[in-house]
């Protein structure tokens, strides 16, 4: 079904609702694993700094391969293999307790990843095609809340009955993993396929025009993963925090986002994509060194647990990035950039977190301290992007460059 014609559908079969719905799904998964993960692997599988390195690094194998997509591509639509991606995504969460060691947990986490990463290239695509740009700022924004609600619900569901109900890893995994997969096997089957009014590209896409995107894309990944593996692995490792507590934590965290995405998303219309992202890195740099005085200084808890939450505040103004790009590809572009993007994001994240284990076992504030210079980094990246950015204007170089040719 063309995207003009769905207008016709009643509101729940709507592409913009499918998008919604995606969004909550993937959370309840992708996050129960997450919340889970830290203990889990300390109490049951006895692992160290080095070891969730290397796990981390084997989950992002699949995300450095994300370019596969356009493969794909070739055979089986965006719509389809985003749900068939969380299909497996569920499944491979369902059952990470039956294998606590270290081979049977990198396994199931590549599986995982893969059906994680390949979701969220789709999904970007997906995101970036069907909405409007006018308006994508703003919707990204809801559909980010959407998210946050859905993740903010299975942390608290945990937080709740983990100690109350003596929980089992093995019954939380195959209770999160499974509702994934079923919502998303019931868009397979309850939502028709809708066609792009623009064919995306099949063929590998690395556009000059775009090297400013992928600087940043670059920038963002590796900074991402310092803060995924080693910052809720602190809490655990140096303060101590508990199943209950860490996802406490991860509570807060998502209901202060879940109201301040759509702000976020506004923020980004009105001010642009270039002060929107400025505004993340410089508070990404402050955070990142105040994360590396925890142990120079030996700030206690509640400062750490502070900066966990403001760290999730800046990395919600990161859907600028995509509204960027949105503002400077071709229409044909979207599909196979998003590919190449995600790879090009995921270059850093297959060695920093297994070469950066090693470094925590040495000296933890050390790796805060190579993310605040990486933060750093991308706010002069940011600095390059024209205030507002369209094709042939994606860069203040470029504009810079094309002023003597007028």
């Amino acid at each position: 079904m063309r995207l003009s014609d769905a207008h016709a559908l009643p509101l729940w079969r709507r592409p913009m609702t499918l998008l919604f719905v995606m969004a909550v799904a993937m959370p309840i998964a992708f996050f129960a694993w997450n919340a889970l993960l830290n203990n889990f692997v300390i109490e049951v599988a006895g692992f160290d700094g080095a070891d969730i390195g290397l796990l981390h690094s084997v989950r992002e194998i699949p995300g450095f391969l994300a370019v596969g997509v356009i493969v794909v591509l070739l055979f089986m639509r965006e719509q389809v293999l985003g749900l068939i991606s969380l299909v497996l995504l569920g499944v491979a969460t369902a059952f990470t307790a039956w294998f606590p060691s270290l081979g049977g947990l990198l396994f199931l986490t590549l599986l995982s990843s893969i059906g994680f990463h390949y979701y969220e290239t789709v999904n970007q695509s997906l995101q970036l095609q069907w909405l409007p740009k006018e308006r994508a700022p703003q919707i990204l924004g809801w559909i980010l809340g959407a998210a946050s609600a859905s993740t903010l619900v299975v942390y608290v569901l945990i937080a709740l009955t983990w100690e109350t109900f003596d929980l089992s890893y093995n019954l939380v995994f195959m209770v999160a993993g499974g509702t994934t997969a079923a919502i998303a096997l019931f868009c397979l089957l309850a939502y028709p396929q809708f066609e792009s009014p623009h064919p995306q590209l099949k063929t590998f896409v690395l556009r000059r025009r775009y090297w400013l995107y992928y600087a940043l894309q670059f920038m963002a990944g590796a900074r991402r993963q310092i803060f995924m593996v080693f910052a809720g692995f602190m809490m655990v490792e140096h303060f101590g925090f508990e199943v209950h507590e860490l996802t406490g934590l991860y509570i807060i965290n998502l209901l202060i986002n879940m109201f301040a995405a759509p702000f976020i998303g506004r923020a980004v219309g009105r001010f642009g994509e270039r002060r929107i992202l400025m505004v993340e890195y410089t508070g990404l740099t402050l955070v990142f060194l105040m994360y590396g005085g925890v142990y120079w200084f030996g700030w206690g808890v509640v400062l750490a647990a502070s900066l966990y939450v403001i760290d999730h505040i800046f990395f919600a103004m990161a859907l600028a990035l995509k509204t960027y790009f949105q503002k400077i590809a071709d229409p044909a572009d979207i599909a196979p950039t998003a590919a190449v993007a995600f790879t090009i994001n995921h270059i850093a994240a297959v060695f920093l977190p297994a070469a950066l284990g090693l470094l925590w076992v040495v000296s933890p504030s050390a790796v805060f301290l190579l993310a605040a210079c990486m933060a750093a980094g991308s706010f002069g990246l940011a600095l390059l992007i024209p205030r507002d950015p369209c094709p042939g204007q994606e860069t203040v170089l470029a504009r810079l460059l094309a002023e003597p040719a007028e």
